[in-house]
């Protein structure tokens, strides 16, 4: 399994959590403090970290912007409340998901895993995905439509890329809520609405004329070669 470290002030939930994923299999390591915490993940290189938002010495998106400067490593965060405004911070600022306290061992294990299957999936996908005429550089986050250069805002790109990684599927507007917009406790669908107008418009077509991306009313949106759409 994942060697994991626990970053969580509590004394109570500390120990239940590493016992609990230490009986998942899991290798653990905890620390009561951000700083605590920040040196073990430099020192000891964990496939995983647990993050609390709620650190006596410094605040939990602090250490994670410190730690997101020397490493890559998948962040879940542990939340008191689903609708702390800093959850949302975190989201942004790098980690990969969150768990909303209180959680059982068994659903932070299963989130665990979660997370390192995509981030397993993201190592093993191409730099760039080619879609018909659409080709999206991951890497260097650049697109080309028939082989010239399309100019997107980082929102309008973060919106193609993850439509891109799902060709030919219907990704609903709250998943694109979640997964772009890191709005984990939703947001307005004419937020997602209007970025797919604008994205639209410098792929050269519109809602009622698509070539790569069509509105399914009621669920989401698709994108897809010209010729999968007739």
């Amino acid at each position: 399994m994942a060697e994991v470290l626990i970053i969580e002030d509590d004394d109570r939930i500390r120990p239940l959590l590493v016992r609990g994923l230490r009986e998942c299999g899991h290798t653990v390591t905890s620390a009561p403090t951000g700083m605590g915490g920040l040196q073990l993940a430099v020192d000891s290189s964990p496939d995983l970290v647990v993050l609390d938002l709620g650190l006596p010495d410094v605040d939990g998106t602090q250490v994670l912007s410190m730690l997101r400067a020397v490493s890559q490593v998948p962040v879940i965060i542990a939340s008191a409340r689903a609708d702390d405004p800093s959850l949302v911070g975190a989201l942004d600022a790098g980690a990969d998901d969150y768990v909303v306290k209180p959680f059982t061992s068994a659903q932070l294990d299963a989130r665990i895993r979660a997370v390192l299957r995509r981030v397993e999936a993201g190592r093993q996908r191409p730099s760039t995905i080619t879609v018909g005429g659409l080709a999206v550089d991951l890497a260097g986050r650049r697109v080309r439509l028939d082989g010239a250069e399309v100019d997107l805002t980082p929102r309008e790109f973060d919106l193609l890329a993850h439509l891109a990684e799902r060709p030919g599927e219907v990704v609903t507007k709250r998943d694109l809520l979640v997964e772009v917009w890191r709005q984990p406790w939703g947001g307005s669908d004419k937020t997602v609405d209007v970025h797919l107008s604008w994205l639209r418009r410098k792929l050269g077509e519109t809602a009622a004329a698509p070539r790569y991306l069509t509105t399914v009313r009621g669920v989401g949106v698709r994108l897809a070669a010209p010729e999968q759409d007739g």
